[in-house]
C-alpha cells in the first residue's frame, strides 16, 4: 500500500497542536492550513520507500516553511558537536520576515494512549508500547533541545552557517494522535487539546467480541500512522487479519488499526499488548 505525499501532507497538516495555547511554558508555533500551496508538493517531496515517519515528518514540515510567504528557512537538522561527540541537533532555523526574527523550532509528533492507572494527569499520556512517556518529552525539550541553543558550541556552529542573529524566538510545533480507553468517550481531559484525540485503545482480548467482527481492517505501516484512514484503498476482514495482531502482540508490540464500517465511516483503534 503507497498513500500519496498529498494526502501524508494534508494529514500532518491537520493534526492538532497537542495544547492551544503553550506547552508548559513553551511557545508553540501554529501553522494554518490555507497558506500552503502545494502545487510544487510531488516534485519537491522524495520519500525513499523505507524512510522511517520522523524523517518524512520533518520533510513535510520543511516544505510548509519553504511555501510559507513569511518564512525564509536558514538551517536544518543542524549537528552540534563538541570534541567529536555529537551533543545533541537543532530541527529548524528559520526567518520571519514579518519581524526579521529568527526562530529556533523543535519539531514533535507524538502517538500517546491513556493509561487512567498511570501517576498523575500529564503521566497517563505513554507511548503504544509504555516506552515513552508525555512527560519524559517535554522534560527533554526544556532541559535539553531548547537549552541547546545557547551552548557555546552551538553559537560556534551556527556562525560557521553565518547565522548570526540579534533576537532569538524558540517555538515548538508538538503534533499528537491520542487515543483513549473505549470507556472514556465523551471525557473531556485537562491540559492536553482534546482535538487531538482521534481514537480508542483496548486489549487484544476485548478485540476477538463480536462487535469488531463486522468491521473492515488495515495495519498501517508505522510511516503512514499520522494519515487519515479514508485515504486508505486496501481492506481485509476479521479473519484475514487476526494473525498478524496475534503475531505483533506476541512480540509486544501494540498494532495501530484502520477500520471501516459499512457506512464507510473510519476509525483508529490501537491493540495493546499490555
Amino acid at each position: 500500500m503507497k498513500i500519496s505525499k498529498y494526502h501524508q501532507f494534508v494529514s500532518f497538516l491537520k493534526t492538532p497542536l497537542l495544547c492551544q495555547d503553550n506547552l508548559n511554558s513553551i511557545e508553540q508555533l501554529h501553522i494554518p492550513i490555507q497558506e500552503i500551496d502545494t502545487d510544487e508538493l510531488e516534485d519537491y517531496i522524495n520519500f525513499p520507500d523505507k524512510e522511517v515517519l520522523g524523517k518524512r515528518i520533518e520533510r513535510l514540515f520543511e516544505y510548509y516553511l519553504q511555501q510559507h510567504p513569511n518564512y525564509d528557512v536558514l538551517a536544518k537538522n543542524i549537528q552540534i558537536i563538541d570534541d567529536k561527540i555529537t551533543i545533541g541537533e537543532l530541527d529548524f532555523i528559520f526567518l520571519d520576515r514579518n519581524n526579521d526574527n529568527s526562530i529556533h523550532l523543535e519539531l514533535v509528533f507524538k502517538f500517546y494512549l491513556y493509561d487512567p492507572t498511570a501517576g498523575k494527569e500529564l503521566e497517563r499520556w505513554i507511548g503504544p508500547n509504555r516506552k515513552d512517556r508525555l512527560v519524559d518529552k517535554l522534560s527533554k525539550l526544556k532541559e535539553k533541545q531548547l537549552p541547546l541553543l545557547f551552548k557555546e558550541e552551538t553559537q560556534s556552529a551556527l556562525k560557521k552557517l553565518y547565522i548570526t542573529p540579534k533576537k532569538w524566538t524558540q517555538k515548538v510545533c508538538f503534533k499528537a494522535n491520542l487515543f483513549i480507553p473505549v470507556s472514556y468517550k465523551n471525557k473531556p481531559f485537562p491540559i492536553i487539546n482534546n482535538t487531538c484525540i482521534c481514537g480508542y485503545w483496548i486489549p487484544v482480548k476485548e478485540f476477538q467480541q463480536k462487535e469488531y467482527q463486522n468491521y473492515l481492517f488495515h495495519i498501517p505501516e508505522k510511516k503512514y500512522w499520522m494519515v487519515d484512514p479514508k485515504y486508505n484503498e486496501e481492506w481485509d476482514n476479521f479473519e484475514n487479519i487476526y494473525p498478524e495482531i496475534d503475531r505483533l502482540i506476541r512480540i509486544k508490540r501494540s498494532p495501530l488499526l484502520w477500520l471501516k464500517n459499512k457506512e464507510d465511516q473510519y476509525f483508529r483503534l490501537f491493540i495493546v499488548w499490555w
